[in-house]
């Protein structure tokens, strides 16, 4: 297959690597830079795939605003050290060797209340979970805690995007998010491309990278 193949959802659907150990679900990791569109992609393979998949979002681990306003951190949430790593690697394993058929509570984010909410999502019955966030391929020496994330994923694929395009897509999400424009775009100067930055180091750690294109992903 051609380096530069376009692939639909469809075609991606078919190279998650489904076939895992006897009564185990497969995790399938998404990386990639903030706005690279991680989520749509996730949610599109598990469309393609059907009954049998259900996304499961690294963004549910943010530490609660409280906590990182304790901190003095707040203004930094997004950073790797602004999550529960521990807890997400904790649930990553229960996710890997808890059998099909036995529920596993997964927390989620909501944007509307700039929080995670506990248990917002429940597996049980899919035999496939595709995991989406940022640091997903980060090494002990990049972010403590984060290197504990790999070994537990059966495949990681990584979305790339353009810099202009996730920096757009950024201030656009902080303005919703109730930042006037100029807070927006000094977050994502002074944080956002920054993770962006971290991130990129575990592409050649990926086992596929994939590029938007059109209403497919270009493999690279």
């Amino acid at each position: 297959m051609a380096a530069s193949e376009v692939l639909t959802v469809g075609e991606l659907a078919q190279r998650v690597p489904v076939a895992g150990v006897a009564g185990r679900r497969v995790l399938l990791g998404i990386a990639g830079p903030p706005g690279a569109g991680k989520s749509t992609l996730a949610q599109r393979l598990c469309a393609a795939l059907g009954e049998s998949a259900v996304v499961a979002p690294m963004d549910g681990y943010h530490l609660r605003n409280a906590v990182l306003r304790e901190r003095g951190a707040l203004e930094r949430k997004g950073e790797p050290d602004t999550f529960d790593v521990a807890g997400f690697v904790a649930d990553l394993r229960a996710l890997r060797e808890t059998p099909v058929g036995t529920a596993v509570a997964w927390p989620l984010f909501d944007r509307a209340i700039d929080e995670p909410t506990e248990g917002g999502v429940v597996v049980r019955d899919e035999q496939v979970v595709v995991i989406e966030g940022n640091y997903l391929l980060l090494t002990e020496d990049e972010a403590p805690g984060w290197s504990g994330v790999r070994e537990l994923l059966d495949a990681c694929w990584y979305l790339d995007a353009p810099r202009e395009v996730i920096t757009t897509r950024l201030v656009d999400r902080h303005v919703l998010g109730g930042r006037t424009p100029g807070a927006a775009r000094s977050k994502v100067t002074d944080s956002d491309l920054r993770n962006a930055d971290l991130v990129a180091r575990g592409r050649t750690r990926a086992d596929r990278v994939l590029t938007a294109a059109g209403a497919g992903y270009l493999l690279g």
